[in-house]
């Protein structure tokens, strides 16, 4: 676990352990959550990178009369 410190702007720098690991760039955005007594940090990426996640998804499976 890292250790960081709130700066008197109230800026916090990410370890770099952490910003490799999750490939953060300089500049990103990321979306900031209360969670219960903590503070979460989502990186937000562009819908452009979602296309074909879906892909392989299992179609076949029976769906419920009123959806057509």
């Amino acid at each position: 676990m890292e250790t960081v410190s709130v700066s008197p702007k109230f800026q916090v720098v990410i370890p770099r352990s952490i910003r490799e690991a999750l490939g953060l760039r300089p500049g990103q955005r990321m979306q900031a959550l209360r969670y219960g007594d903590r503070v979460e940090l989502i990186p937000l990426q562009p819908l452009a990178s979602a296309r074909g996640f879906l892909a392989g998804i299992d179609t076949s499976i029976e769906r419920e009369s009123d959806r057509s």
